[in-house]
């Protein structure tokens, strides 16, 4: 589970930028939270909104790069413990001045597993480490433990690895926490790599993956897909692969008789929808944090709304699965689908560099937050957010 992330100097992003899954203080759907005892309760859905352009894509691709410098050289070495669904991002600082390209890119990421509690911080010039640091505290406890921390060419080890005889001459250009997964066998390690490949990165254009995923589902997994399918109104009864002809078949029935038809003749909403289904079931079976930009691109608004609240309904999402992605669907952007805390915005601020901010943290002119029975899709059109967003809506 994703608690926090922030980042620094990546693409169209030059300040610090933070994004919180940690639920406010506020009342609506309290009984779709992910919470634990002594720790603050998560968000299972947030979503990104904004005009194009203004960043939405850029902070998912700033998680996505993270995530992917850490497993790229452990799944390079086949080194990996789970199926990795990976879009990998490559680093590139802030593009629109003369001097970040020559200054760290930062990253900081808190997220936990069952018991315990990480913070992993690296920052990375020109593609060298500059620093990386590994911490983990446990939900009860009130100490964190130093798990490693890196200067560059210097490495300290915390006490859950110095008496392990442990290698501290790496590659300036290769994580830490990659080098220990690949050469080790250390449970504390184990967990947080584990973590990193569970993230499931999902991209449409990838169709070779997608219907790997598909073709290698268990039947269990086969009958979630078209059960979910039906819920949705799409009435498949099967689906088979042609190994010769390399083709996706649907099945429906109509009038007690069963077609057979061709996947590429299906509309672009069925296609993205079957493509997806998979990793989405995947996430809520497994508890893996699923990535998503465009979601809604294809996906008719009701469509869009049943993904989501799978996400949200903790007797379907039993493993805690959480949901990230980007939209321009203002049908969705209701108090009766997300909290205030779960709506974000990205934009260009007057010097043309990315900000976010939470619905919630928007203050109205009388220095209120926005009320959650207000219309946020109306304001969000009608630029009464402008005050400190400042974009022109163009959607």
């Amino acid at each position: 589970m994703i608690s926090k992330f922030s980042f620094q100097n990546f693409k169209s992003y030059k300040n610090e930028t933070v994004f919180d899954f940690q639920a406010a203080a506020i009342p609506e759907f309290d009984d779709t939270l992910i919470k634990r005892d002594k720790v603050s309760s998560l968000l299972p859905v947030s979503v990104v909104y904004g005009p194009n352009g203004g960043g939405k894509t850029n902070l998912l691709m700033a998680l996505a790069c993270l995530i992917s410098m850490v497993v790229d050289p452990i799944y390079k070495l086949d080194k990996n413990r789970m199926k990795v669904y990976q879009q990998s991002i490559n680093n590139q600082p802030f593009l629109f001045d003369d001097f970040s390209e020559n200054e760290p890119t930062i990253f900081d990421l808190f997220f936990r597993t069952q018991e315990k509690e990480y913070r992993y911080y690296i920052s990375t010039c020109k593609g060298k480490i500059i620093d990386e640091n590994l911490y983990r505290k446990s939900y009860t406890g009130k100490k964190t433990a130093t798990i490693f921390e890196r200067e560059q060419d210097h490495i300290i080890l915390g006490a859950s690895l110095r008496s392990k005889s442990i290698n501290t001459d790496v590659n300036p250009k290769m994580p830490y926490l990659s080098f220990l997964a690949i050469n080790y066998n250390i449970p504390v390690i184990t967990e947080v790599q584990c973590w990193f490949e569970a993230c499931i990165l999902w991209n449409y254009a990838n169709s070779a993956s997608e219907t790997s995923l598909i073709l290698s589902s268990s039947k269990e997994q086969k009958s979630s897909i078209i059960r979910l399918m039906n819920d949705m109104g799409i009435d498949i009864s099967d689906y088979k692969f042609d190994d010769e002809n390399k083709d996706l078949y649907l099945y429906r029935k109509i009038g007690g008789k069963e077609y057979e038809l061709n996947f590429i003749g299906e509309s672009a909403g069925t296609q993205k929808l079957f493509s997806v289904l998979p990793y989405v079931i995947t996430a809520l079976n497994e508890g893996r944090l699923m990535v998503v930009d465009e979601l809604d691109a294809k996906l008719h608004p009701k469509l869009l709304k049943y993904i989501i609240s799978l996400f949200k309904n903790t007797e379907i999402n039993k493993y805690e699965a959480q949901l990230l992605f980007t939209s321009h669907d203002l049908t969705t952007m209701s108090n009766t689908v997300f909290r205030r805390d779960e709506i974000w915005f990205a934009a260009l601020n007057a010097a043309r560099e990315s900000e976010i901010y939470s619905l919630y943290d928007i203050r109205t002119v009388d220095d209120k937050h926005i009320n959650n029975t207000a219309s946020y899709s109306k304001q969000y059109l009608e630029g009464r957010l402008q005050n400190i967003l400042e974009w022109e809506v163009k959607e």
